[in-house]
């Protein structure tokens, strides 16, 4: 059976496990690897690369990072390396008709969502969000419109009631590779036919901002608490104590509420952590940072911090 030749296009941690299993199955010649330029990151602002390439590096593998991946000088050393498939993962870039020309048998995206559901920038992140108990991942064909190309594999993944983006991720990165894996076995087999998407089924997963971490308590509390699933590590979840402290929260449980309570209300400030008032119900905070503290259980915040019933959180 013919080796194919791969170049795999990536920048966030989805993309690690499928440089590491091309190389593991050893059935396909991995031609380099294409990821973001170094950015500044850290206190010092100092510019690192990021995993994909480090760990590219450290396997003797050629790296590539162009600004902008539609340029024509970089569309033709792409062209040079005559990759028979592109894999991209979490590249962060569209990319443009000539490059998806190059590679002869197309370039195939991993895509953690069970699409044509929560196409975009951060699928896991709002799959958590909006409370959905499955999940899974797609290879598709990369088209000119984002995430719609046909599908070539789909794998579903059930989503536990205390997973986090943290925990999920690595998750679907490891099947992510496996499904990867079939579907490179499908090339070099002479299948490459995919399934097309219902547009009419579409939804879109839009990148996350800093504002997406402020808890918003007029929501009812599972909702609060699925956000804070889907948006930890970043943006997180976080709120202003009386008189503006900023205090991140990196942990809650739902909660019975109090008919009458305002949202963002404290109505108990003792146990194992400040109970809340949601628009439904309430957040218990079991674990918090306040500004320049290190992450702390809600019982031991509310032993330093003058909290009582009545206060209000914004």
């Amino acid at each position: 059976m013919p080796r194919l030749k791969v170049v795999l296009m990536g920048s966030g941690a989805l993309a690690c496990p499928l440089l590491e299993g091309i190389l593991r199955e050893g059935k396909d010649e991995l031609a380099g690897v294409v990821t973001q330029p170094d950015r500044a990151a850290g206190r010092g602002l100092r510019c690192a690369p990021c995993e994909l390439k480090r760990l590219a590096e450290s396997r003797g593998l050629p790296v590539w990072t162009p600004e902008r991946a539609g340029d024509p000088s970089f569309v033709a050393q792409m062209a040079e390396r005559a990759p028979d498939v592109i894999v991209v993962a979490c590249f962060g870039q569209f990319l443009k008709e000539d490059l998806l020309a190059v590679p002869r048998l197309g370039t195939v995206n991993v895509h953690p969502s069970l699409l044509p559901k929560y196409r975009g920038a951060s699928p896991i992140q709002w799959a958590l969000a909006n409370g959905e108990r499955e999940t899974g991942v797609s290879v598709l064909y990369v088209t000119p419109k984002m995430d719609a190309g046909d599908v070539l594999a789909q794998e579903r993944m059930a989503i536990g009631p205390e997973e986090t983006a943290a925990t999920l991720e690595p998750k679907l990165a490891a099947k992510g590779a496996d499904l990867l894996g079939r579907v490179l076995d499908g090339f070099r087999e002479g299948r490459t036919q995919g399934v097309p998407q219902a547009e009419s089924e579409a939804t879109f997963a839009r990148k996350l901002t800093k504002e997406d971490g402020r808890v918003d308590w007029r929501r009812p509390a599972d909702e609060i608490r699925n956000r804070w699933r889907g948006f930890s590590p970043w943006p997180g979840a976080y709120a202003f104590l009386p008189g503006g402290e900023l205090l991140k929260i990196h942990g809650m449980t739902v909660e019975a509420g109090r008919e009458g309570a305002a949202p963002g209300e404290v109505i108990e400030a003792k146990g194992e952590g400040p109970v809340v008032a949601a628009g439904e119900g309430a957040v218990r905070l079991t674990a918090v940072q306040p500004a320049g503290k290190k992450v702390m259980p809600g019982a031991a915040f509310l032993c330093g911090h003058r909290l009582a019933a009545g206060m209000k959180l914004e």
